[in-house]
């Protein structure tokens, strides 16, 4: 009988070969073990709510304005919702005359458009043109059109950081380009080694790749570095004499857990560096409610930002948005409201600033309990989260565990994870899904779960791994 064209066979080979490992083979042992009734502890997605975070209370009750706007006719509204939160679901209803119900522009609404470029005036000092800021469905929605927009055939390469988050390795086989990856250098505190970059770039073009594009991941994900002004400037210096637009993945400039390094954005950089840089360097930012201390993954809200991109490919990228008519509109109030919170002054600033600061404060803490926790345990070593959401430890494995993989059919990272996982309830996603040098194991978990959390699941970590490691034999700090 004839193949149909649905049949696995005749699968777009690009969907067959790519991979994304944030939900892959632990993610589904783990709903199996969840409906078998163990207590599941979800650490391998950035997904702050389902590990219990509170949402900040200004923009739900801005949205559920803007969602039944019928409240805002009721005579006791002013009991239930504050006064500044009522204005703002107005003049966000103002700004879409048919309601969340209704398609707005293909870029987004041209109001929160304006209220994202100002955001990105006030924080880099340099102003910005709402006309070449798009909002999306999430950043990664971005990210993936961004790609689909540079990547013309197999030979176009885009250098993507190792490790990395598998969105951009997915990404770039669902497009038919070519990854070149580069190495930070976990010694260095994952920084960046441009001599290992340059040879990368040498190495592909002899190969016949098209290094188009760079990626950043800033703060670093799953690795949780903070690039300083110096990195940045030696990768747009980079990017200027290899002709290459950066792809700047900023989605956790709010995750900073140390005062060393602040969040500075690859834009302010670049326009601090003057001409001809700041007039040549083409550079894409990205941004998203679904980080920092918002954690509104659900919400899909997202915005990318366009710098020195000539207005006809402007114009493509907006005929490809139209594809899909509308980024959805409650994400673009909730983007509204993130770049655009409460001032001091309004009614709710003094509780928004609370909520914010607590959950920062408590992220902080988390990062250093399990930097630490980890760093307690046999054979294992961390450097400490600067940002993000994310640990990423080395854990090194006997050779007798690396055998033991290799009989059951499993790289050896996973088979680690898997028994963590069967053991403790945690699940994680083995450093092999990020990428990673040949013969060194990680894992990457979130930093997420409740604090009170903590001692317990580092506890049951420690004993797992203190167990692990002596069934296998003989350890070394090296």
């Amino acid at each position: 009988m004839a193949r149909k064209p649905l049949d696995y066979e005749e699968l777009n080979e690009n969907v067959k070969k790519t991979q994304y490992a944030v939900r892959g083979e632990l993610y589904l042992r783990a709903s199996e073990l969840q409906k078998e009734g163990k207590k599941i502890i979800f650490t391998n997605v950035g997904n702050p709510h389902a590990l219990g975070q509170k949402p900040l209370t200004f923009p739900r009750q801005v949205v559920a304005l803007c969602q039944a706007p019928f409240l805002l006719d009721d005579p006791n509204v002013g009991l239930m919702f504050p006064a500044d939160a009522i204005a703002r679901a107005k003049h966000y209803l103002s700004l879409a005359p048919g309601g969340l119900g209704a398609y707005s522009d293909s870029r987004g609404i041209p109001g929160i458009r304006k209220e994202v470029a100002d955001f990105i005036q006030r924080r880099d000092g340099y102003p910005s043109d709402p006309e070449l800021i798009y909002l999306t469905d999430g950043a990664s929605k971005g990210v993936m059109q961004m790609l689909n927009t540079i990547i013309r055939n197999e030979r176009d390469g885009i250098l993507v950081p190792v490790p990395q988050y598998p969105l951009y390795s997915a990404s770039i086989a669902l497009f038919g380009g070519s990854l070149v990856p580069y190495y930070l250098e976990e010694e260095a505190n994952w920084g960046l080694d441009f001599v290992n970059i340059r040879q990368t770039v040498s190495e592909a073009r002899s190969k016949g790749i098209t290094v188009r594009a760079m990626v950043i991941i800033n703060p670093g994900n799953p690795t949780g570095q903070c690039l300083s002004e110096a990195n940045i400037k030696e990768l747009l210096q980079f990017c200027y004499h290899e002709n290459l637009v950066l792809l700047a993945d900023e989605v956790y400039q709010q995750n900073i857990y140390q005062d060393e390094r602040p969040f500075i954005s690859a834009r302010k950089v670049l326009f601090d560096m003057g001409p001809p840089l700041s007039r040549e360097v083409q550079l894409v930012s990205f941004h998203t409610v679904s980080k920092g201390f918002w954690g509104e993954c659900g919400q899909r809200g997202g915005y990318f930002e366009m710098t020195n991109l000539p207005p006809k490919t402007v114009d493509e990228i907006y005929k490809v948005a139209s594809i899909a008519l509308s980024p959805n509109v409650p994400g673009q109030i909730f983007m509204g409201v993130m770049v655009n919170p409460p001032k001091p002054g309004d009614i709710s600033y003094l509780k928004f600033s609370s909520e914010s600061k607590s959950i920062l404060e408590s992220l902080r803490r988390r990062a250093r309990m399990m930097t630490d926790g980890f760093n307690s345990c046999r054979n294992v070593v961390c450097n400490f989260t600067e940002g993000a959401m994310y640990s990423f430890p080395q854990i090194r494995l006997p050779p007798r565990a690396i055998e033991a993989a290799k009989r059951a059919g499993k790289a050896a990272d996973v088979f680690y994870c898997l028994k963590l996982l069967e053991a403790t309830g945690i699940s994680t996603v083995p450093g092999s899904g990020f990428g990673q040098k040949e013969g060194v194991f990680h894992l990457r978990t979130t930093i997420l779960p409740a604090e009170e959390d903590f001692p317990a699941i580092m506890s049951s970590f420690k004993n797992f791994n203190d167990s692990f490691m002596a069934q296998y034999e003989g350890y070394s700090r090296m």
